[in-house]
This record gives structure tokens, sequence and C-alpha cells, in this order.
């Protein structure tokens, strides 16, 4: 293998081989490295691979609907086969409760209509002719189980929902790396895995590569800092920082995976759904099984680690996540052996991505990424390929923000939305939502 390319990305996870993909078809030689034995093998496969179009932004609900169509006509996008097979879409749809927390979804509704996406205002009715496993009590602000009235409700209830056609998940999120790795290769990229990076290389305030911990040096004038979790050590190693408004750390969560109720097939016939009620959110698995995650309340500590170094032992959250979902669906077991995921988010300080340049040319980032830009990846891809070509030809995206045309809905967006400049954006969650 040659130690010279024209590009080098770090990270081989959802959004780093989709990088590669992008860059790939644009001609460059690029070679994607992973300290990890295999594509994906990171926070990737701990995702829920959710695909939703609702985010607190209108760029971010654009970028979001863009990519529906993507997975959609996954292996049409791909244009290439893979032994393992390709990802399958489950395009079910996405049900979020009318809460008194999320504005009853009033701004969910402007955004949609300003990117055109479609969506319906369900009433309790439809909502449990749909789910009738679905108890519609309110019991919100959350609570933890030794907190009182936990599981008691406030006396009031959801009367309403928003459903989102154009959205479900990914069965297999590793697969879905693994799909994107054999694009790229196919575009002529190069994967190289167990391959940890020491350090960023530079030559006259230009990086011109990467340093592996073996010894060994790899040569680009290109490099984009894909890292996950690992993307705050890998800025450190650049030096990038002192610029930046937002920074990134990463942040240990668990997923709960509980059976689906007795008589229901919550697999065929079930949704993915955001409750800011109970503060959970969930998707159908298969097996008849329910993934649990947590909209991240108030009352829940957050626990922020080093991410060679962190607990992947069930803790109390995940039973916790289990048990206020249980709340809106009463019969549904909760296992005395709790089974699921425990892995890292990449989260930014308003938990909207960086997808940027830095203050090091030929250093890019697209980093941030929390629980909520799986489903960006393809998209995201083709923009940073994008972001990159137009800076290496000498644009300065920081005084000059880079435009990107999302061609399946017909919508443009400012990169600059990206910034890792920008101020702390109000309209965020600041939650894994977005």
């Amino acid at each position: 293998m040659s130690n010279s390319v024209d590009a080098i990305v770090i990270g081989a996870g959802i959004i780093g081989a989709a990088i590669a993909l992008g860059l790939a078809r644009k001609g460059r030689k690029v070679l994607c490295i992973d300290k990890l034995p295999a594509s994906g093998y990171g926070s990737t496969s701990g995702s829920c691979a959710i695909i939703r179009p609702y985010y607190s932004t209108i760029d971010g609900s654009a970028l979001a609907y863009e990519s529906h169509f993507y997975w959609k006509d996954w292996s049409k996008f791909l244009d290439a086969d893979d032994e393992r097979g390709h990802a399958n879409y489950i395009n079910c749809g996405c049900l979020v409760l009318k809460t008194e927390g999320n504005g009853y979804l009033e701004r969910a509704g402007e955004i949609m209509e300003a990117i055109d996406c479609p969506y319906e205002h369900w009433d309790t009715k439809q909502i449990t002719d749909r789910l009738p496993i679905m108890r519609l009590d309110s019991f919100s602000p959350a609570k933890r189980p030794d907190d009182a009235g936990f599981g008691e409700t406030n006396g009031s209830a959801i009367d309403g929902a928003m459903f989102f056609p154009a959205g479900g998940y990914i069965s297999d999120p590793q697969l879905a790396a693994h799909n994107l790795q054999r694009a790229a290769e196919a575009a002529g990229a190069t994967f190289r895995f167990n391959a940890a990076v020491a350090d960023i290389l530079r030559d006259d305030d230009r990086t011109t590569g990467v340093k592996l911990d073996d010894g060994s040096e790899l040569r680009a004038p290109v490099v984009i800092n894909v890292a996950g979790p690992h993307s705050a050590i890998i800025n450190e190693m650049a030096g990038v920082t002192d610029d930046m408004n937002i920074s990134t750390k990463a942040l240990r969560h668990e997923v709960a995976h509980v059976p689906a109720p007795k008589g229901f097939d919550f697999e065929a016939d079930g949704v993915v759904m955001s409750d800011n009620d109970t503060t959970s959110y969930i998707r159908p698995e298969t097996g008849n099984h329910i993934l649990i995650g947590s909209e991240d309340p108030e009352c829940d500590p957050r626990e922020w680690v080093d991410p060679d170094d962190f607990n992947r032992d069930f803790t109390e959250q995940a039973r916790i996540q289990a048990m206020r979902a249980g709340q809106r669906i009463p019969e549904m077991p909760i296992p005395n052996q709790m089974k699921g995921v425990v892995e890292l988010y990449d989260v930014s300080d308003d938990w909207i991505p960086i997808y940027d340049k830095s203050s090091l040319p030929g250093f890019y980032m697209a980093i941030g990424t929390s629980g909520n830009q799986f489903k960006n990846a393809p998209v995201v891809g083709e923009m940073m390929a994008d972001l990159i070509e137009a800076c290496e030809a000498g644009r300065d995206h920081d005084t000059d923000p880079l435009d990107f045309h999302l061609k399946h809905i017909d919508h443009t967006i400012s990169i600059g939305f990206f910034s890792r400049r920008r101020q702390i954006n109000p309209d965020s969650s600041f939650s894994v939502l977005g």
C-alpha cells in the first residue's frame, strides 16, 4: 500500500465511510483508517439507526428529510455489490406525541411546511387504532424510580401526535457502514483497520498526513477528522481548537432491548416513536422486540467519559428507560436481566454537528454527530466532499460559506450552519433529538 494519498479519513464509521465514498467519487485517492478491526464497529454499531425528518431547525430537518430518499433507494445509491448484502430500510414511519415540552409540535409543523415534508396530525383514536398497546395518560415531568410519584399520572393526557411517513430505521447499522465501505472501494478508496492515529503531521502550517501508533506515517494534503467519540482527541493532536466556539466530548449512553407486549406484533405493526412526556424513544427490533432510548431529561445525570476507558456494563439507566417507556406501554415486559447496547455519543455543545474546515489548512472535521446523524451519512458524504473540494480550490468557507443543494427535496442549505465557529444554537433541543 502506498503511504501517499490525496485524502485520509480518520474513522470508518457510517459517516467516515460515506465521506470516503464522496471523495472517491470525485476522483480523489482516499485512504480511510480506523483503530478498530472493521468498518462500523464503534459507535455506529450501537446506533438505533433511526431515519426521521424532525429536528429543531430548518437546516437540520432539511438534511434529514433528504436522507430518507438515499435510504429508500439504498442499492441504487451504493451502485456496488456487498458480499453481505445491503442494509434494509424499514420505512414504518415516525410518530411524535404532542406535549407541552415540545410546544405541541407547532414549530415542527412550520419546519415541515418550509421544507415541504409530508406529515399528518393524529388524534387519540388514530394513535390507539395504530398502537392499541398505548396508554395516553401524561406522566411528565420525568422522574426517577425513587422519586415520589414515579409511574403516577399527572391528571392530564396526551391528546394528539404528528406522524411522519418519511421515516423508519435501518435494521443493521454496522452492515450499512460496510455497504458504504464496499461502495467506496468500488470507486477506488482503500480502507485500513487496526490503525490508531497517534499524531497529525504538519509542515509550513498545513497538514501533511498522520502518524500511527506503530510509528508509521501516512502522507496526504487533506485529513478529515471523523473519529466519532475520539474527535476531540484528534482535534487536540491537530492543534485546531483555539478558534472553535463549539467543542465536542464523549457521552456514555444505554439503549434497552425488551420484548414487545404479547399479542401485538410490534416488529410488523409498530413505528418509531418519540415521547417527550416519558422522555423515551422507541423503535421496532428484530424478533418482535423494542429498542428504548432516552431523550435526556434533566433528572438523569449525563456521564461524560474517556472514550478509551468507560464502563461497558449496564447500570440502572437502561432499566429506568424501560420503566419510563412502560408507563406508555404498560403490558411491555421488563426482563430481570437487561439486554441492549452500551455505547458513546460524540456530542457537541448544542447537539448539532460540526461539518467544517479548521484553522489548519487541509484539516477538516465531521464531528459532534451525537446520536442523531446516522441517517444523514450518505448526504454528509457528498456535502463534505463538495466542501473539501471548494476549500482546496481556494474558497474561504469561514467568510464565504458554501451552499449545498439537496437534490431530492430541491432545497439549499448553507454548510456554514454547521460551522465550528458558530454560536450555540438556541433553537436546538439540546438532546439526542438535535
